[in-house]
């Protein structure tokens, strides 16, 4: 409990990062670097526009407050477990080429990474340019101190994000939780899972580990690299130029056919448009039949709240997985501190009975959905550098609908007789714990 609320308390001193000269130039040459990607993604918005005016509003507020442009020309393939996805990644980085970029929140040493490092050092030998960035809290206690020297012996190029030092500072609270990783700009992946064996169930923490990743191929991974990059630039102090930028988008490959409409993007606390919480705010108030929700924490504020009410009210089937084994019991007992009000709103709660749900996914009306980074709770939504994936009509949003069915037969539905039940302590409990909600 000791860093989260301390973490929460820097917040509620210092509030968001003060902007330096360097963080203001970044941004702007981020700007300037989105522009070309951007008027393709006008093209692609107005395509959207003459099919669906709901998908194209959702799309217009990525495109015009997240820097993020529209793509298509893009497979995407869910993967519905850290297996999978692990599979995925070490097929993708065994054809690389040109270059690997790699951000995760948390690396651990293990099966998982080690089976990965061995080919990134095979690549690096090869000429091929290996990066890697990991956030320094999300690391403590799974890589040795001073492992970005390890990496750099091995001609693997590293940044630390954030790295944390003995004095207090505000920004120590905005941690890099995004998980990307680019292979020669044609393949990227994003999703829930970090590098670490117990996301591939290599070993048990809380019961079974259910997780996910979505893989793109074609020109949305544009928008991963460009997000690598800039990040890249403000960990490592460097300022790349737009020249070298463009040589690691320039790279063309045959497209894929159009496979619905696909737009990555990212939320920052570096400015005050919550990305992450409008993405969902929108997918829930644009759905007409159902809303399928999978996340591992569900702190969620009054709007947030409202809005899922609201849409069950309306008549849409509307469910939420989350864990029965949680990873952290103050944040659990929070989490099931919210399950009245929403079930008495009519939202359907379940939770998965084997363990502990990581992935983070909305999917409606096989049309609308997005995989990321981003959990429901104030972390997430508020303080850290987070991603993900919107899509509209795509092949995969069906994979995730049917993944969502499969898991909900392994899950047991919440009710209102249950919660009634549960003893007045562990409600108190509950109730002094979501007083604290934005600390967790």
């Amino acid at each position: 409990l000791v860093f989260p609320v301390f973490g929460g308390i820097l917040y509620l001193f210092f509030g968001q990062i003060r902007l330096s000269r360097g963080m203001k130039r970044q941004i702007k040459e981020s700007e300037k670097r989105i522009q070309p990607l951007a008027t393709q993604g006008a093209e692609n918005l107005r395509k959207l526009e003459s099919l669906n005016a709901d998908a194209a509003m959702q799309s217009r507020y990525l495109s015009l407050n997240a820097r993020s442009p529209l793509w298509t020309h893009t497979a995407t393939e869910y993967l519905p477990s850290g297996e999978m996805a692990f599979e995925s990644i070490i097929q993708a980085l065994k054809k690389a080429e040109r270059f690997i970029f790699l951000e995760f929140f948390i690396i651990g040493e293990g099966r998982m990474w080690e089976t990965i490092l061995a080919i990134l050092v095979e690549k690096a030998k090869q000429g091929i340019d290996v990066r890697v960035m990991y956030d320094d809290f999300g690391c403590i206690g799974r890589l040795p101190s001073n492992y970005e020297k390890r990496l750099e012996s091995m001609e693997i190029k590293c940044a630390v994000f954030n790295l944390l030092r003995p004095f207090l500072s505000a920004s120590y609270n905005h941690r890099d939780h995004r998980k990307i990783l680019v292979v020669d700009g044609r393949v990227g992946f994003t999703g829930g899972i970090n590098l670490a064996d117990e996301y591939i169930n290599e070993y048990e923490r809380f019961g079974h580990w259910k997780d996910n990743a979505i893989r793109l191929e074609g020109d949305a991974v544009a928008s991963f690299t460009l997000m690598f990059l800039n990040l890249w630039s403000h960990a490592r102090r460097v300022q790349d130029d737009n020249q070298h930028c463009d040589a690691f988008l320039s790279a063309r490959f045959p497209s894929p056919e159009p496979d619905g409409f696909v737009q990555p993007y990212e939320d920052s606390p570096l400015d005050t448009e919550l990305v992450g919480e409008n993405v969902y705010l929108n997918i829930i108030g644009k759905a007409r039949r159902y809303l399928y929700i999978t996340t591992p924490y569900l702190i969620i504020d009054n709007e947030m709240l409202m809005a899922l009410c609201l849409a069950a009210k309306s008549g849409l089937d509307v469910r939420i997985i989350t864990p029965h084994i949680p990873d952290k019991w103050y944040v659990h007992a929070v989490t099931r501190a919210n399950y009245r009000a929403l079930v008495a709103g009519g939202v359907r709660i379940f939770e998965y009975t084997p363990g502990f749900i990581h992935s983070k996914t909305f999917v409606a009306d096989d049309m609308y959905g997005t995989v990321g980074t981003i959990n429901l709770d104030f972390r997430s939504l508020y303080l850290h550098f987070e991603c993900g994936v919107w899509l509209y009509n795509c092949k995969s949003l069906l994979t995730m609908r049917d993944d969502f069915y499969a898991t909900l037969e392994e899950c047991k539905e919440v009710t209102i007789t249950e919660i009634d039940a549960i003893k007045i302590h562990h409600k108190v409990a509950g109730w002094l714990l979501k007083i604290f909600s934005p600390l967790l």
